[in-house]
C-alpha cells in the first residue's frame, strides 16, 4: 500500500487534554487492559490443560480468548502510551497497520461467533448427530476459515483508506485509527470509499448475525419442546454465554459502522469505540467464568490439583 500524500504521520488527539484525566484514563484502561489478558489467558490455559473440555464448544471459546487478546493488543497499548506522551503520534504505515488488525479481527469475531451459534445449535437441536457433525475436523474448517475470511474481509477497506490522499492536516480526532475519523479527515472524495466500507460492514454484521439469529430461534423452539423446566434452564445454561458476548458485540458493532460515518459526532463514537475495544474484551472471561458451569468445575480442578502439588 503506496502513500500518495502529503502526510507521513498522525496525531492522535484522544481523549481529554487535562492532564490529571489524562492519567486517570492510563490507570483506569491500564488495570482493565491487565485483567482483560489474565481473564482470556486463564481460560486459553484452563481450555488447554483441562481434557474434559477439548470439545468444539470449549476449542472456540480458547480461540476468541486468543482473538480478544490480539484484539484489544492492537488498540490499547498505543492508546495508554499516548496518553501519557506529549506528542501523540503514529506513522502513516502504523495507522493502516493498526487499521488492518482492528478490522480484521473484528471481522474475525464475528465469524467465530456466528461458528460457535451454528455450534450450540447442531448441540441442541441435533444431539444425536452432534459427534458426527462437529468432528475435530469440522471444527478446524470453521476456525481456520474464520481467521483466512477475517484477513480477506480487512484488506479492501484498508487498501482503499490507504490510497485516500492526506493533506495539510493530520489531526485524528480518535483514541486510534479508526476508518470514520479517517475519512473525515481526507482532502479526497471519499463516497465511494465510504460507500464500499459501509456495504462490507452491512454484509458482514448482517449475514453473520443473521445466522446467529436463526441459530438461536431454532435453539429456543427445541428448548420450548423439553417438558421439564430443570432441562429446559440445563440446556439454556450452555448457551447463554455466548448469547450475552454476541448481545453486546454485535450492539457496539451494529451501531457504529451499519450507518453513514458522517452522522456520527466524535464523542460518540469515542464512547462506543471503547466499549467495543476496551471493556468487550473483558467481558468475555468475566461472563464464561461466571455462567458457564463445565469451565468453572474445570478451573477448580486445576486450582485444587495445583494446591495439593505444591503442598507435596
Amino acid at each position: 500500500m503506496v502513500n500518495d500524500t502529503a502526510v507521513l504521520e498522525f496525531r492522535l488527539l484522544g481523549f481529554s487534554g487535562n492532564p490529571q484525566y489524562q492519567i486517570l484514563l492510563f490507570i483506569v484502561f491500564l488495570v482493565i487492559y491487565i485483567l482483560t489478558i489474565l481473564g482470556n489467558f486463564i481460560i486459553i490455559s484452563v481450555v488447554t490443560l483441562e481434557p474434559r473440555l477439548h470439545l468444539p464448544m470449549y476449542k472456540f471459546l480458547r480461540n476468541l480468548s486468543f482473538l480478544e487478546v490480539c484484539y484489544t493488543s492492537t488498540i490499547v497499548p498505543k492508546m495508554l502510551a499516548n496518553l501519557l506522551a506529549e506528542r501523540k503520534s503514529i506513522s502513516f504505515s502504523g495507522c493502516m497497520a493498526q487499521l488492518f488488525y482492528f478490522i480484521t479481527l473484528g471481522a474475525t469475531e464475528c465469524y467465530l461467533l456466528a461458528a460457535m451459534a451454528y455450534d450450540r445449535y447442531l448441540a441442541v437441536c441435533e444431539p444425536l448427530h452432534y459427534i458426527v457433525t462437529m468432528t475435530a475436523e469440522s471444527y478446524t474448517r470453521l476456525a481456520v476459515g474464520s481467521w483466512i475470511t477475517g484477513v480477506f474481509t480487512g484488506f479492501l477497506p484498508c487498501l482503499m483508506v490507504s490510497r485516500l490522499h492526506f493533506c495539510s492536516c493530520n489531526l485524528i480526532d480518535h483514541f486510534f485509527c479508526d476508518i470514520s475519523p479517517l475519512l473525515k479527515l481526507s482532502c479526497s472524495d471519499t463516497t465511494v470509499t465510504e460507500a464500499v466500507i459501509f456495504i462490507l460492514s452491512l454484509l458482514v454484521l448482517s449475514s453473520c448475525f443473521l445466522l446467529i439469529l436463526v441459530s438461536y430461534l431454532l435453539i429456543i423452539l427445541s428448548i420450548l419442546k423439553i417438558p421439564s423446566t430443570s432441562g429446559k434452564r440445563m440446556t439454556f445454561s450452555t448457551c447463554s454465554s455466548h448469547l450475552m458476548v454476541v448481545t453486546i458485540y454485535y450492539g457496539t458493532m451494529i451501531s457504529m459502522y451499519v450507518r453513514p460515518t458522517y452522522r456520527l459526532s466524535s464523542e460518540l463514537s469515542k464512547a462506543v469505540s471503547v466499549l467495543y475495544t476496551v471493556v468487550t474484551p473483558l467481558l468475555n472471561p468475566v461472563i464464561y467464568g461466571l455462567r458457564n458451569k463445565g469451565f468453572k468445575e474445570a478451573l477448580e480442578k486445576i486450582v485444587i490439583r495445583h494446591h495439593c502439588l505444591r503442598a507435596l
